[in-house]
């Protein structure tokens, strides 16, 4: 598999596929702020049905890891240190190294991780797939030599009363570039995200593709979208990641991409009646990829909060670090001094 940019598709499929995803379960936005002076801000929203209690962790370099707990499982020594979002301490939604890179998991329910070519292959937990891409790479490049290799096998455990987690990822860099990494029935498909600024949920990217550029020819200033469907935000949030002033000030840029996520966003307990699944708005997070801060966004909380690696002992033999947002529940500003010692998380394999 190389990597490729698709051509944009025919205002028919876009309409047919945004007719598809109308209803997801799932609803979950990423985007990305092009800044002035290699500022870019990836920002994304954790959308789902039920309470996902996320704790912050930051792990050093140099730590030994595994995939999996079963036979055979990929075994690395992590290069670079980095923060990680994981979900009920036992799973990694998302992070940022050392280096700036960012790969945020965003749900896909077309999501098919395994055939008979590949799930004979060394077993890799979804639990720590996030980990496994930015401990051991600096760049995008690198993360999609990684998976055009494809020598892995992918799996991991249901969640909230058995819901699989289908997913799709979105890998950015310190450089800004972007690749969107899809599942199909086994297949690795992997896209340049080229000058597209935003993602969200189904359907998979290259119908996605078409439904932007059905948006691109008649909407603007004077229409969007506005429903709370996986299309309708993702239009509304690449539309405004296109029409905003390019600042390099960090904190203006966070605020610029917390800006463009909103509008994108499922009101916090929003809902649809006949539509149990529709999800709102739990969290959001910004990762500043030139000043290594990672910010978090709790919806119910009165304020929002980073950490910055740059301050953070990443140097191998240095402890794991948490913070657990159940207890800082008031934090605002630089969140460094609420990261206390702790044991690794341990996977849901």
């Amino acid at each position: 598999m190389t990597m490729n940019t698709l051509k944009l598709a025919a205002i028919g499929c876009a309409m047919g596929a945004s007719a598809i995803c109308a209803h997801e379960a799932g609803a979950c936005t990423r985007v990305i702020y092009h800044g002035a002076d290699s500022t870019f801000v990836v920002g994304r929203s954790l959308d789902w049905k039920t309470p996902i209690p996320t704790n912050l962790y930051v792990y050093p370099a140099g730590m030994d890891k595994i995939g999996s707990d079963a036979p055979g499982a990929i075994k690395w020594t992590s290069k670079y240190g980095a923060v990680y979002a994981v979900g009920y301490d036992g799973g990694i939604t998302e992070g940022m190294n050392e280096k700036g890179l960012v790969i945020n998991g965003l749900f896909c329910k077309g999501t098919v991780y395994d055939n008979e070519d590949t799930r004979n292959l060394p077993p890799m937990s979804l639990a720590v797939f996030v980990a496994w891409l930015l401990d051991l790479n600096a760049t995008t490049d690198e993360v999609v030599a990684v998976l055009e290799k494809h020598n892995f096998s992918l799996s991991g455990a249901t969640f909230d009363e058995g819901t699989v987690s289908a997913l799709h990822w979105g890998i950015t860099d310190a450089s800004g570039k972007t690749a969107i990494l899809e599942f199909d029935h086994g297949d690795v498909k992997i896209y340049d995200a080229g000058d597209i600024r935003a993602m969200t949920n189904d359907p998979q990217w290259p119908d996605m593709i078409a439904i932007l550029a059905y948006w691109e020819k008649i909407g603007g200033p004077h229409m969007l979208p506005g429903t709370v469907s996986s299309p309708d935000r993702c239009v509304r949030a690449n539309y405004f990641a296109h029409h905003v002033d390019a600042v390099s000030d960090p904190a203006l840029a966070v605020s610029i991409c917390k800006s463009i996520l909103v509008p994108s966003c499922v009101p916090y307990t929003y809902q649809i009646q006949g539509e149990p699944n529709v999800s709102s708005t739990q969290w959001r997070s910004f990762a500043d990829t030139k000043n290594h801060r990672y910010y978090f966004d709790i919806v119910t909380n009165p304020g929002y909060y980073y950490i910055d690696l740059t301050k953070c002992d990443l140097r191998k033999g240095a402890s794991v670090m948490k913070l657990d947002t159940s207890k800082e529940k008031n934090l605002i500003g630089e969140a460094n001094h609420a990261l206390k010692k702790s044991a690794p998380f341990t996977p849901m394999y």
